[in-house]
């Protein structure tokens, strides 16, 4: 059972059903492949940066518009809420993307305002820098805590900050064994595993 009170969540891929098609992003942005988007944007200076970032929002919103919740995504993030758990979003995109789904997802007002992180807010995933703020703000230790994702950043995130990890994997391949604590491959899998 996992009886923790502080839930961070991954976005896209984890609470929406996964859309970002990275390979076709990097090529619109001129980013080559393989790349991770987020650090080489920022690797650039910030005058050639700024257009591109701004580009990359236009790209998320357009994506956000049209987000549709994973199976069992609701289901679990009421679940939660209903038992006092406090719930939190840490992702790589921008804060206000994350807000715009989660109002088209229906469920923004189970979270706190204050617990929705984006890439301005907090260091990007893996650094675990977002989730020790979460903790920082429930005042809370990392025993008491969860991530949850569907990416090996989110896992080595959540094993840097000591929390307890859940990795998400519809394909059921789990290929980080060694960041996760829990495998799941749907999030409605992990309603069997609340106290």
């Amino acid at each position: 059972m996992i009886g923790r009170s502080r839930w961070i969540f991954d976005l896209d891929g984890t609470l929406t059903r996964p859309q970002h098609d990275f390979d076709a992003i990097r090529c619109e942005l001129g980013i080559p492949d393989g790349q991770p988007i987020l650090e080489y944007l920022e690797a650039l200076p910030k005058t050639q940066a700024a257009p591109l970032y701004e580009r990359l929002d236009a790209i998320e919103d357009a994506l956000a518009d049209v987000a549709q919740p994973q199976p069992g995504c609701i289901r679990l993030l009421q679940r939660l809420a209903a038992g006092g758990v406090d719930l939190g979003i840490l992702t790589r995109n921008s804060r206000s993307n994350a807000l715009r789904c989660l109002d088209i997802l229906g469920v923004q007002h189970l979270f706190d305002p204050n617990c929705i992180l984006g890439r301005s807010e907090a260091p990007p995933k893996p650094h675990p820098g977002g989730i020790l703020t979460l903790l920082e703000h429930w005042h809370s230790a990392p025993d008491d805590a969860v991530m949850v994702g569907d990416f090996r950043f989110d896992l080595e995130a959540g094993r840097a900050a000591g929390v307890f990890t859940v990795h998400l994997d519809t394909a059921g391949t789990f290929p980080w064994p060694e960041l996760t604590d829990l495998p799941v491959k749907s999030l409605e899998d992990i309603i069997a595993h609340l106290p």
